[in-house]
């Protein structure tokens, strides 16, 4: 416990510098999204941009300062029900607010065209096929939860600042990818149909209700935390990540547009021919 306290009195120092890097960087990226959709909606205004997206994509930025900076982000050293409520904002909450902002489509309207053209050589890669996979996109957010808490790269966490932000980074990446393959507006290389994209998203729900009940159990976890705070902790895994992959599931559900089929001219009729 005193390793602990030690550990977290040496993060608490640096947590100014910190704190003001965080928000100017967060302030940088809400204020250029801001700007490219104005120059999106000047440079053509009959197709404009959504301020509906606009509005998620900032509200993604106010999710992650909610998450990053104090009051949550001092507690998230103080308690593992901080913690965890962090990373339900930082790798589920937020990265469904931001890719529902479209940020690739708006970064594709606005960019020179051949800027544009690499972007999109980039986006139909081999590389970008495999990383912009479900699949892939499960193992990535999902699948490296067991890693975290079963292991004591959680514990290891607590005590380096750098491995710390680290995991943060990629709860952001990993949530943003999954949301991007599974219901995100932008374009994507080779998105499967959406009955797929829901089995991968049931999977996705049943896996972290597995993670969590073992969790609140004390089956495998490796986590120097009070039973208590696991225990909360557990329970807001449970809870806020069903919310959050409901919010998904709509998100999805919405993007649906089923495949509208011709009917066959009736037998022996013929169908004109175009003049």
């Amino acid at each position: 416990m005193t390793g602990h306290v030690h550990d977290h009195e040496q993060q608490t120092a640096g947590l100014p510098w910190a704190t003001i890097l965080t928000a100017l960087v967060l302030l940088s990226v809400a204020v250029g999204y801001v700007l490219l959709a104005a120059r999106a909606r000047r440079s053509n205004p009959h197709a404009g941009w959504s301020r509906w997206r606009t509005g998620f994509f900032l509200t993604g930025t106010a999710l992650l300062a909610l998450a990053l900076l104090p009051p949550l982000a001092t507690a998230a050293h103080d308690s593992f029900l901080g913690h965890m409520l962090q990373h339900l904002l930082i790798g589920m909450y937020a990265p469904l607010a931001l890719m529902l902002g479209a940020p690739l489509t708006l970064l594709l309207r606005t960019l020179p065209v051949r800027r544009a053209r690499r972007l999109t050589a980039v986006l139909r890669s081999r590389p970008a096929h495999l990383i912009a996979n479900p699949v892939t996109a499960l193992v990535l957010s999902v699948g490296t939860l067991p890693v975290l808490y079963f292991t004591g790269l959680y514990n290891a966490s607590t005590g380096s600042e750098g491995l710390h932000w680290l995991i943060h980074l990629h709860f952001l990446l990993s949530g943003c990818l999954f949301v991007w393959v599974i219901a995100g507006p932008d374009p994507a290389p080779a998105r499967p149909r959406v009955p797929v994209r829901l089995v991968v998203l049931g999977v996705a729900i049943a896996a972290h209700a597995l993670i969590s009940q073992a969790m609140y159990a004390g089956y495998f976890i490796d986590i120097h935390a009070p039973v208590a705070q696991v225990q909360a902790g557990a329970e807001a895994m449970y809870y806020g990540g069903d919310i959050a992959e409901l919010l998904l599931a709509v998100a999805l559900v919405a993007t649906w547009r089923p495949a509208r089929r011709i009917a066959a001219p009736p037998a022996g009729r013929r169908v004109p021919s175009a003049p």
